[in-house]
């Protein structure tokens, strides 16, 4: 059976705010861990480690040109995803789930109609430190957060004043509802289940890719440390999801249940090469974006890694202001339809 290996990078649970790691993602490869070990003997000969760390590989010079062929050649000759998302432009997306979209779907609108949340969200992302001020919105933003998180009378109150300490005028279609303490929107916000953590947002990613690659049944390996130890639950109960339904996410992305996924496992990445070349390529990928952005300066090109793949290798979650791209890539969209049933079937605990 067909095995793919996954490893994780930049999870802070619920915490998307965390200021140290702004990306969070993860790879998905299709390799065996024959394949993986001579991969490791063959560009790195004269390694000593115990296994393959990416944050231990590139500090070295002489490892940066060996690291880039091994990405080069895995992902030109095995299945491979990975998925990296801005994590501050996804809370920014989550508030507009919950503190925004129950007001339009109470008076009848499709708010995620052509996917205009993500182009309201981008639009937010991109203007509303300026427009409101950095202090004031990072400061809506972190309420929402404790609000979801902690779903308490008090953390609704504040996140409603800090709404109302903003010109939420400037921009009423994404501020209004929640200066006016939209009631849907409140109890949206304090649903049990309802949570920031993107485990399932990177999962449900990574698993409309590794579903449409595989011809049949398949498991997941993946590494035993504790930021695992959630996506491991979580796609145990996308396993055992044995409902016949199917959505369509935007013009690249759907997914089907039953899943052909079959089984999910742990492993010490110690004595699994192919979890530890995930590794390698979540941190690669990761670096990159953060050196994109500018966040930090790259060990290796960020640029000579992003053409190393092929496009339906990558998927990312990031603010776009090209809005007509928006709306074509998402053009009759079941966003709705699939937050919904997601929040039904696989919210909470």
């Amino acid at each position: 059976m067909e095995c793919y290996r996954i490893d994780e990078s930049g999870y802070t649970g619920f915490d998307l705010f965390n200021p140290i790691q702004r990306f969070q993602g993860a790879t998905a490869i299709a390799l065996s861990n024959e394949d993986a070990e001579y991969l490791i003997r063959h560009f790195f000969p004269k390694l000593q480690a115990a296994e393959l760390k990416y944050r231990s590989l590139v500090k070295r010079s002489s490892y940066r040109q060996p690291l880039l062929e091994l990405i080069g050649t895995v992902l030109s000759q095995h299945k491979c995803v990975t998925y990296v998302c801005n994590k501050r432009y996804l809370l920014v997306l989550m508030f507009l789930d919950y503190a925004v979209e129950p007001f339009y779907y109470e008076r009848g609108f499709d708010f995620y109609e052509d996917g205009q949340n993500y182009s309201l969200a981008s639009l937010l992302y991109t203007v509303g430190p300026s427009l409101f001020g950095r202090e004031e919105f990072e400061a809506l933003l972190a309420s929402f957060q404790h609000a979801v998180k902690v779903k308490s009378d008090n953390s609704v109150r504040a996140l409603v004043e800090a709404a109302n300490r903003l010109k939420w005028r400037e921009l009423p279609e994404a501020l209004g509802p929640l200066a006016y303490a939209s009631p849907e929107c409140l109890a949206a916000i304090a649903t049990p289940g309802v949570t920031t953590d993107a485990a399932m947002v990177v999962l449900q990613s990574l698993i409309s890719r590794t579903e449409i690659m595989s011809d049949g049944a398949y498991c997941i390996e993946h590494d035993e440390s504790k930021n695992l130890r959630n996506y491991h639950s979580l796609l145990q109960r996308l396993i055992d999801h044995q409902n016949e339904i199917e959505f369509r996410q935007s013009d690249i992305a759907s997914i089907k249940f039953p899943l052909k996924l079959t089984s999910v496992s742990q492993v010490d990445s110690k004595v699994s090469p192919a979890v530890q070349i995930a590794d390698v390529m979540i941190g690669a990928a990761i670096e990159a974006a953060n050196g994109l952005t500018g966040l930090r300066t790259a060990l290796l090109d960020p640029e000579h890694v992003m053409s190393l793949y092929a496009e339906h290798q990558f998927i990312h979650m990031v603010p776009s202001i090209d809005f007509e791209e928006q709306k074509r890539l998402r053009q009759g969209t079941q966003a709705s339809k699939v937050i919904d049933y997601f929040a039904k079937n696989f919210g909470g605990k």
